[in-house]
């Protein structure tokens, strides 16, 4: 029977790092055969038929790179398990960030209604309506999107806080809704770099990734230059970045108005959020 050090192989064979490989597995176990690493320790012997279907999903990641989060269904975010699949972007590291000072202006300033464009799995709405006593809207152009979205904010029983809306940026804004603070995470990546991205971003949607311009900045400016037409006095813009755009993004911002800029790096010392407050 194959063990667990065998299957761990067959990813750092593929080219996996030894850590992601363990890291991996241990999904992969928790998942299909149903053990924990607590089982494992305790020597709780895994079912041989489980432990196969493991080492046949560790080939296929092995193989095809497919994001592992798409080959168990489901993406960790903030303490909560999100499901996921090829119609949204997966929630990552560098999200959290984005989120976090979210949270933190919402709950300084006692805001209501926040909108997070470009929904996709809904982590992003889901967590803030979690953790603050915001109403928010999750937008997004794909339906298939909304519907992960939707099966995420009902998992998290979320119904009333977090809603979802299919629109283009704001096309579907109805004239009398406005809101104190605007979240994205929006494709920032220019279509031109496409083939130098990691095999397993490609799993992504490709309306999630890529922008026409070759600066990555389409939807920034389009989201900006919309933004002081719904926001609230004095309400908060928040962006999660690519690498090298925080300048550019912040002279978008400061242009439509935008004050009290702050930019904040991610662990691996890279401008990954952007904020501002709007003078209106």
């Amino acid at each position: 029977m194959t063990s667990i050090h065998e299957i761990i192989k067959i990813l750092t064979d593929s080219g996996i790092e030894p850590n992601e490989a363990n890291i991996e597995v241990k999904l992969l176990i928790e998942h299909f055969a149903g053990y924990s690493v607590k089982d494992i320790i305790i020597s709780n012997k895994i079912d041989s038929e489980k432990l196969k279907i493991v080492e046949e999903k560790a080939k296929l990641r092995a193989q095809t790179k497919q994001p592992i989060q798409h080959i168990i269904g489901f993406a960790d975010f903030m303490g909560e398990k999100f499901i996921v699949n090829p119609h949204v972007l997966i929630p990552r590291d560098e999200t959290e960030l984005l989120v976090r000072k979210a949270i933190e202006i919402i709950n300084k300033n006692n805001y209501k209604m926040a909108l997070d464009i470009g929904t996709g799995s809904g982590c992003i709405a889901c967590m803030i309506a979690k953790h603050t006593e915001c109403h928010i809207i999750g937008l997004d152009i794909s339906t298939d999107a909304l519907n992960t979205a939707l099966d995420n904010a009902s998992r998290l029983n979320l119904y009333n806080k977090a809603i979802f809306r299919k629109s283009d940026i704001f096309s579907n804004i109805k004239p009398n809704e406005s809101f104190d603070i605007i979240i994205s995470n929006p494709p920032y990546i220019p279509i031109s770099q496409k083939s130098d991205v990691q095999k397993e971003v490609s799993f992504d949607p490709e309306i999630a990734l890529y922008t026409k311009d070759e600066l990555g900045l389409e939807f920034y400016e389009k989201i900006t230059s919309g933004a002081f037409e719904i926001l609230n006095k004095d309400g908060y813009l928040l962006y999660e970045l690519g690498i090298g755009q925080a300048q550019d993004v912040k002279k978008l911002m400061e242009k439509a108005g935008f004050t009290s800029i702050e930019i904040i790096k991610d662990l691996a010392n890279i401008d990954r959020v952007i904020c501002g407050k709007l003078n209106n």
